[in-house]
C-alpha cells in the first residue's frame, strides 16, 4: 500500500508521546496529523476548550454514538483531501469502540499503535508540557485529567493495537523509526557465492562465534580489516581470539582462507595465529598489497588516540593515514609483499575468489567492528579508520557487490562500547539509552561478576558500556547494508533462562517480542540466535 492508503491511530495516556510521534510523521514523512481535539471541536462547533471540558464533551459523543463519531470525522476528512493521497494520521483515540469503530469503516487501512510509560514519567511530562502551554488547554492538573473515567481505562487498549511500546525504554526517534517501518514507509549475470556477515552496531556483537559456526558451510573464508578487532571464538577446549585470521579457521580446516588487499597486518599477531592454527602454505592467501602496521604507528596512537576517543591504539589508523599519503609517508609504507616472512602465503585474493566462482565455490566475508564505528556513517570523530558496512567490507576484500548472495547483520540485544578513555578527558562516543551493568544482572538474572567478567574487550580487555537496544542504530545499519537476514546474539541478557533453550519457542515472550520488532525495523528475517557461548546455544532458523 501507499503513504495515502493507511490511516495511523495513535492510543495512550496523557503524555506518552502520542503527539510527538504524530508530528515527527509529518516531519519526516509527509503525513497529514489530525487530532482528536480538533474533531471534536468541530462537532461542538467551539475554536477552543479546557481538557475537562472536552474530555466530558468526548463521552457524551462516545455514548450517543458507541464510539462511532471519531471514524465518521475521519472519514469526512479523507473525503476533503486534496492532492495526491497522505498518510492520515488519528491522535488519537481513546476507547475500544472508537478503534474498532475505525476498522469497520476503513478496514486494513487502518494501523493501530499504543504508546506508553510509567506514571511517574507521565507525570512530568504532562507538567512539563503543561508549563510551556500558551493556552488554557492544559489548565488542569495531571492527577485530575487522569481521574477522567476514559483516560483511566487507556491502557487497555494496548491489547487490540497493532504495535504497542513503552516510550520510556524508546526515545522519540526509535518510536518513529519502528512505527515508519510498520507502515512501510522506508523503501529494496553473474553466479552469486558470497554472504557477508557484519555488524550491525559497535562491534563486540559475537561475529566471530557466528562466523565460525557458518565456517563449515564454506570453500573459502575471507577476513577484512585488522588487528584492532578481536573475534573470540568459544572451542571446545576454551576461547581463542582471532586478530588477523577469519573466525571459523580452525572450525573448517578444509576451507581456504584469505586476507584482501584492503586488510592491515600485524606482523607479531599474524605470525602467532599462522603457528596456533598451524596453518601451511596453500591454505592461506595473503594479497600482496595488504598494509603492515609499523611500531611507530602503534605508538603515535598510544600517545593519542588511546586517551582522546579510547582507541585500541593498534596502529591500524595511522598505518592506514600514511598509506593514503602514498609516497609522502614518513616512515615509507611496506606491503604484504615487501616481507620475507610472509612469502609463502603470498597470492592475489582476486586470483584466489576468481577460482572460487569458476567452480561453484562459496565465499564467506568476515566483518569486523560494527555500522555505527564506520569511519563515514558513525558518530566521527568516534569512529574506526574504516568503512565497516558491508560495502566497505567488499571493498576491500575485492569482491563486487553483484556477487553477493546473503548479507547477515550482527547484533546483540544491548548494544556495547569500549570504556571511555582512562587517562584522558575524551569519550569513546556516544550512545542511546545507556545502562549500568548492574541493570542488566537484575533483568536477565545472570551475576553481576559473570558480566563484568565476560564484557571486556577482546583487544584492550577494557570494561565495555552498554544501552538500550538502539532501534534508530538499527535502522541506519539496514539502510547501509541492506541485510537479508539479522543474527540476534547475548539473548541470554534478557533473561537467563534462554540459555537453556534448544527450541525457538522455548525462548522468552520478550525474546520472540524483540525479534518482531527487529525484523519490523530491519525488514529481514532473524535467522539464527545465540542464547550463550559455545555452538549449543545457536538457534539456527535459516531457510538457506
Amino acid at each position: 500500500m501507499s503513504k495515502g492508503e493507511r490511516v495511523l491511530v495513535i492510543s495512550g495516556p496523557i503524555g506518552a508521546g502520542k503527539s510527538t510521534l504524530a508530528q515527527g510523521l509529518v516531519e519526516r514523512h509527509g503525513a497529514h496529523r489530525v487530532s482528536s481535539r480538533e474533531l471534536l471541536l468541530a462537532r461542538m462547533g467551539e475554536r477552543s476548550g479546557d481538557r475537562r471540558t472536552l474530555q466530558e464533551a468526548g463521552a457524551a459523543l462516545d455514548r450517543e454514538t458507541g464510539g462511532r463519531w471519531v471514524a465518521d470525522s475521519v472519514k469526512e476528512v479523507l473525503q476533503r483531501q486534496e492532492g495526491p493521497p497522505r498518510l492520515l494520521i488519528v491522535d488519537s483515540v481513546r476507547i475500544a469502540s472508537q478503534a474498532e469503530a475505525l476498522r469497520r469503516a476503513l478496514g486494513s487501512r487502518v494501523v493501530h499503535v499504543h504508546l506508553s510509560a510509567p506514571e511517574q514519567e507521565l507525570a512530568a511530562r504532562y507538567e512539563q508540557r503543561r508549563s510551556r502551554a500558551v493556552s488554557d488547554s492544559e489548565g488542569t492538573s495531571f492527577e485530575e485529567a487522569r481521574a477522567d473515567a476514559t483516560e483511566r481505562g487507556v491502557e487497555t487498549l494496548a491489547e487490540f493495537a497493532d504495535l504497542a511500546l513503552n516510550t520510556h525504554r524508546h526515545p522519540p526517534e526509535a518510536v518513529l523509526v519502528q512505527v515508519a517501518c510498520l507502515l512501510g514507509l522506508f523503501g529494496r549475470d553473474v553466479e552469486r557465492l558470497v554472504d557477508v556477515l557484519v555488524g550491525g552496531q559497535y562491534g563486540s556483537e559475537g561475529k566471530g562465534q557466528i562466523a565460525s559456526y557458518l565456517a563449515p558451510e564454506y570453500d573459502v573464508l575471507v577476513r577484512v580489516g585488522g588487528p584492532n578487532a578481536g573475534h573470540r571464538v568459544y572451542e571446545e577446549l576454551g576461547p581463542y581470539t582471532f586478530h588477523q585470521l577469519p573466525s571459523g579457521t580452525r572450525a573448517a580446516p578444509r576451507a581456504r582462507v584469505a586476507l584482501g588487499p584492503g586488510a592491515t597486518l600485524s606482523l607479531t599477531s599474524l605470525q602467532q595465529e599462522i603457528a596456533d592454527c598451524r596453518i601451511e602454505p596453500g591454505r592461506l592467501f595473503i594479497d600482496p598489497q595488504a598494509l603492515v602496521i609499523e611500531p611507530s604507528d602503534v605508538a603515535f596512537e598510544e600517545e593519542s588516540l588511546r586517551k582522546q576517543i579510547a582507541s585500541t591504539a593498534q596502529g591500524v589508523g595511522m598505518a592506514t593515514a600514511r598509506k593514503v599519503l602514498r609516497t609522502a609517508a614518513k616512515p615509507q609504507v611496506r606491503l604484504a609483499k615487501e616481507l620475507e616472512e610472509l612469502r609463502p602465503f603470498l597470492s592475489p585474493t582476486r586470483e584466489v575468489l576468481e577460482d572460487t566462482y569458476a567452480g561453484g565455490g562459496k565465499i564467506l566475508v568476515e566483518g569486523t567492528q560494527g555500522a555505527g564505528l564506520s569511519l563515514h556513517h558513525g558518530d566521527y570523530p568516534y569512529v574506526t579508520s574504516r568503512d565497516t558496512t558491508a560495502s566497505g567490507c567488499l571493498a576491500e576484500a575485492g569482491i563486487a557487490p553483484g556477487r553477493v548472495r546473503k548479507t547477515l547483520l550482527v547484533c546483540r540485544t544491548y548494544p556495547i562500547r569500549v570504556q571511555n578513555p582512562d587517562g584522558g578527558d575524551g569519550t569513546s562516543g556516544p550512545m542511546s539509552r545507556e545502562l549500568s551493568w548492574d541493570e542488566i544482572a537484575q533483568r536477565s538474572g545472570l551475576p553481576l561478576e559473570e558480566l563484568l567478567t565476560q564484557e571486556r574487550t577482546s583487544t584492550t580487555k577494557r570494561q565495555r558500556r552498554v544501552s538500550e537496544f538502539d532501534w534508530s542504530l538499527l535502522r541506519k545499519a539496514a539502510a547501509l547494508n541492506a541485510p537479508t537476514d539479522v543474527v540476534l546474539t547475548f539473548v541470554d541478557y534478557l533473561a537467563a533462562s534462554n540459555r537453556s533453550a534448544r527450541r525457538f519457542e522455548q525462548l522468552t515472550p520478550e525474546v520472540h517480542h524483540l525479534i518482531e520488532g527487529i525484523e519490523r525495523v530491519a525488514q529481514a528475517p532473524v535467522s539464527i540466535l545465540s542464547t550463550g557461548f559455545g555452538f549449543q546455544n545457536i538457534l539456527d532458523r535459516r531457510a538457506w
